[in-house]
């Protein structure tokens, strides 16, 4: 398996996209990395003697998408960008699948011309794992879509429930629809037509509204929503846990009893930081499209852009893409 990175994007660049790709290489005697970026400044981020610089190659490019880029400016006028280049490997079928931590716009503009979208499908929607009381859930989009209409919610639902059956195993995973209150009444009318719709067919498991304050419950398997809502979301829950370990180190700090305390409590509080830390989740997948791409978090660090790789391979491993088109091509 070869998995192309694009070694340029995000806030850290090759700083962190580099060393993540070498623990996959470590991780995963089968893979191949495929870095895309400015020659000198990844091959400054590598070891000089390493068993696995014979399963690297890397393709130049001095060209990277700003963050604040247009996305169609990004499609024009950056054509042999790292993003461009790591998209178009998959595209070749040189690579399996591409992972970046770019621009979110550019990522799904360009992987949409390059890669195209199966039939039946009008978008790619970002889809990740969310941690949940029921173990995880999957929430779509994530800001791939920012105006969406009920047929779009509705093509969401359908992949988020590919997606959850064949990367979690579930037979009939449960889908709710994400609004400002639980009765049938609430929300906009472009919410209630596409409740309308998930109830209507057979091939949803409809569990109704699902409130902000419900994400993390596990009631549901999947939670759809629009791009602006699914990552004003997410974002939010990344800052609240920040806000939380920072409150509860500001707590243990106050006095020479609560440092004491602390020390008895370090091993609950690691379990809770590792099962809470965004970094653990970090990658998703853009559904739709006829090739595996998976977006970073642009903040990652080392360890959160592995994640997104791993989540690649799974990808890869799972036929995601095929068994999605089926499942869009069923109903």
């Amino acid at each position: 398996m070869l998995i192309a990175i694009d070694a340029m994007g995000g806030d850290f660049g090759p700083r962190v996209t580099v060393p993540a790709s070498l623990r996959a290489l470590k991780e995963n005697p089968s893979l191949y990395i495929l870095l895309v970026g400015d020659q000198a400044q990844i091959s400054a981020c590598l070891p000089e003697h390493s068993a696995y610089l014979s399963r690297i190659e890397i393709c130049h490019s001095d060209i990277s998408v700003a963050m604040d880029e247009n996305p169609k400016s990004a499609l024009r006028h950056y054509k042999g960008s790292s993003i461009h280049l790591a998209v178009q490997s998959v595209a070749d079928r040189k690579a399996d699948a591409c992972v970046s931590a770019g621009n979110t716009g550019a990522l799904a503009v360009i992987s949409r011309y390059l890669l195209k979208m199966y039939p039946g499908v009008s978008r790619p929607a970002i889809c990740t794992l969310l941690p949940s009381r029921a173990g995880e859930c999957l929430m779509l989009d994530l800001g791939a879509n920012l105006a969406c209409d009920e047929y779009d919610l509705f093509q969401f639902a359908m992949m988020g429930s590919a997606m959850a059956g064949v990367m979690q195993n579930k037979a009939s995973p449960s889908v709710g629809l994400l609004n400002v209150g639980e009765e049938e009444l609430k929300g906009t009318d472009q919410i209630r037509r596409a409740a309308a719709l998930f109830s209507s067919s057979p091939h949803i498991e409809y569990k109704g509204f699902v409130e902000g304050s419900d994400i993390f419950t596990g009631d549901v398997d999947v939670i759809v929503c629009d791009g602006i809502s699914g990552n004003t979301a997410l974002k939010t829950s990344e800052g609240v846990v920040r806000f939380l370990f920072q409150q509860i180190r500001q707590a243990f700090n106050r006095s020479l009893y609560s440092r004491f305390i602390s020390l008895l409590a370090r091993p609950v509080l690691k379990r809770l930081r590792r099962s809470l830390n965004p970094e653990q989740y970090n990658g998703a997948v853009l559904l739709g499209l006829q090739g595996v791409v998976v977006k970073s978090h642009g903040a990652a660090e080392a360890e959160g852009f592995y994640r997104a790789i791993v989540h690649a391979q799974r990808a890869v491993k799972a036929d995601l893409c095929q068994k999605v088109a089926e499942k869009i091509q069923a109903q």
